[in-house]
């Protein structure tokens, strides 16, 4: 009687979770998750998305360039797969997070007792994806932009630092060039604690920009560089100051 009342209480939540992912078109997989060293090590970016296709998913690394009709961040996915501490067993778990780092779905924990990392992770991986495909994923067409919420965190002190570059927007803007980076290539928006990171496509993180109330600004830092991301006439612009001068810089960034 208790394993059927599981299994009917797995199934009333895969039933929920399955009406969230077949919101979103495709999935976007990081090169490299935070318990690795390097990108795709153990081949675990690969076999995410193979995993990903089994299930039914359009799947892309983040550094890939996504077809037209999937220029929409919000309609997008992102994948991340975490490790969990366990003596003598590997243990990985599957998370789909929205465009703004809310969780959509989290899978049960795929288990492994292999003492080869490599066997042990593929072997974890694998088995947490079995949830994954008990979802029946099936993109349904409806939009995933039209459920999100734009309701934004602000780190401390962003408001009045927006404000004070707002402020100075009449002064004389000095514009370096038309390009997003020096090679003209699109930067790529990952999601990070209150904001994102955007890499290139070695792919390097160019910049980090942090969430304000407002959805079109952003903080922004690249490098020692500190100053706003804001959207104008659908185009982004990294706005600082160098020796007394507002600078501003087109980026282009795939959210």
């Amino acid at each position: 009687m208790k394993s059927k009342f599981i299994y009917l209480l797995l199934l009333v939540s895969s039933i929920g979770f399955a009406q969230s992912v077949n919101d979103y078109k495709a999935v976007i997989i990081p090169l490299r998750y935070d318990f690795l060293k390097f990108d795709n090590q153990y081949r675990l970016a690969t076999l995410t998305k193979v995993n990903l296709k089994k299930a039914g998913f359009e799947a892309y690394y983040a550094n890939e360039a996504f077809p037209n009709g999937y220029n929409e961040r919000c309609n997008l996915l992102n994948v991340d797969v975490l490790k969990d501490s366990g003596f003598l067993t590997t243990k990985l778990f599957v998370i789909f997070k929205d465009c703004n780092g809310k969780e959509i779905f989290k899978s049960e924990v795929g288990k492994s007792k292999e003492k080869d990392y490599e066997v042990a992770y593929t072997e974890a991986l694998n088995r947490a994806f079995e949830s994954v495909y008990a979802l029946g994923y099936k993109y349904d067409g409806t939009p995933a932009i039209n459920n999100v919420n734009t309701g934004a965190v602000t780190p401390q002190g962003s408001v009045a630092a927006v404000t004070a570059v707002a402020a100075t927007a009449a002064v004389a803007v000095n514009v370096p060039s038309n390009n997003t980076e020096p090679d003209g290539s699109v930067l790529f928006a990952q999601p990070i604690k209150n904001g994102y990171q955007l890499i290139d496509s070695t792919p390097k993180v160019v910049m980090k920009i942090y969430k304000t109330t407002n959805p079109s600004v952003y903080l922004a830092t690249k490098g020692d560089l500190q100053g706003s991301l804001s959207l104008k006439d659908n185009q982004w612009y990294f706005e600082y100051y160098e020796k007394d001068t507002l600078m501003s810089e087109k980026i282009a960034v795939k959210f």
